[in-house]
């Protein structure tokens, strides 16, 4: 695990690593070539296996790193994939400018100047830590031989769709952040920091920034990317790093009353095949995923490509919010890391700060006036 950190610094790194993947793939426009017919005719005489649990169903269980290069939404003109060899030297570069980012801080160097310097990153603002404690991916998502350049795969050009009227309506007058907000972003205006229930979820450790927990889950791009299955007949639990989140899928069982709302939604599963489908409703009018309602339902489907990959796809629906339903994929790479306790509140005075801060400023500016 990866301790908290300024989300100034993650969102310029994966707006650097966007910025890559845009310059690097749109000069060429090439599409990432399809496997050969002979791997195709070898994969499949020998369709893949996957292990089993006792009562026959896929075993699904293990710890999984979601982090990834590859963004949620295609950079503009941008195709769907790109090749091998585009992807290797994209990877490179972010590896060098991470490796930079990693170096010990000078113990000599100066403070940043009040208010910043104005450069991108956390010496823009106040500092922070720097790359070494940052984890956002090293890897672009490979699927069926390509090298995607998105998660979002429909619409076809990888975009999420827009929103209604109803929806940017609702969303205007709602001060609150929705659940994938950054720990450090809120409401505008002073009321963000009028009391803590106008600061984001993942600031509040209720749930993690970034969407990370879900649903849908989608990598945070920034630190604590481990996801940990454990799968019995009845349920199957999706434990998150980032702010210890769990949810518990129940297994053949009706969805809770509407008037049950929860974080999370109320998620119950069904095997279709060798596949794990998570059906989700009853979300909570707070947690909002990017504007949503609460007629919010994501369908999930988890099954094996290999014994150390997942193939995770969602569909997203709430025709109060977007004008189609949208659906993206990418990979869950099995992987040796260990889970640690996320211990989000013990010792974090960040929140009271950021109310302390704010009453300050609001007595100097009342001091102002006078």
């Amino acid at each position: 695990m990866r301790g908290r950190s300024s989300v100034v610094l993650s969102g310029a790194s994966f707006a650097a690593a966007v910025a890559l993947l845009s310059a690097g793939i749109i000069a060429g426009q090439t599409q990432a070539p399809a496997r050969p017919a002979s791997a195709q005719g070898a994969a499949a005489s020998k369709p893949y296996s996957p292990p089993r649990m006792a009562d026959g169903h896929p075993d699904l269980q293990g710890m999984y790193d979601l982090a990834t290069l590859t963004p949620v939404e295609r950079p503009a003109g941008a195709p769907a994939a790109m090749t091998p060899e585009q992807a290797a030297r994209l990877e490179q570069q972010v590896a060098s400018r991470r490796a930079r980012g990693s170096r010990p801080s000078r113990a000599d160097r100066t403070a940043p100047p009040v208010g910043g310097d104005g450069s991108t990153g956390a010496a823009g603002g106040v500092g922070g830590y720097n790359g070494f404690w940052i984890d956002a991916g090293n890897k672009y998502v490979i699927i069926d031989g390509q090298v995607r350049t998105s998660i979002v795969v429909d619409p076809p050009d990888g975009h999420i769709p827009p929103t209604i009227a109803e929806a940017r309506q609702r969303n205007a007058v709602r001060a609150l952040p929705t659940s994938d907000a950054a720990e450090n972003s809120g409401g505008t205006g002073a009321g963000a920091y009028d009391n803590p229930e106008q600061r984001p979820l993942g600031e509040r450790c209720i749930m993690g920034f970034g969407q990370t927990a879900g649903p849908p889950a989608l990598p945070d791009y920034f630190y604590n990317n481990l996801h940990q299955i454990v799968q019995t007949p009845d349920a199957v639990m999706i434990q998150t790093e980032m702010i210890h989140d769990a949810r518990v899928v129940r297994m053949n069982q009706p969805h809770l009353p509407p008037t049950i709302r929860k974080w999370m939604g109320d998620s119950v599963g069904r095997w279709d095949g060798d596949t794990l489908v998570i059906d989700t409703t009853n979300f909570s009018d707070k947690t909002r995923f990017r504007g949503s309602s609460e007629h919010l339902h994501v369908v999930e489907r988890i099954s094996r490509l290999d014994d150390h990959t997942l193939l995770y796809r969602f569909t997203v629906e709430d025709p109060h919010t977007w004008t189609r339903p949208w659906t993206g994929e990418y990979t869950w790479p099995a992987t040796d890391s260990l889970m640690y306790e996320y211990a989000c509140h013990e010792g974090n005075y960040a929140l009271g700060d950021i109310l302390r801060g704010a009453r300050v400023l609001e007595k100097e500016a009342a001091g102002a006036k006078k």
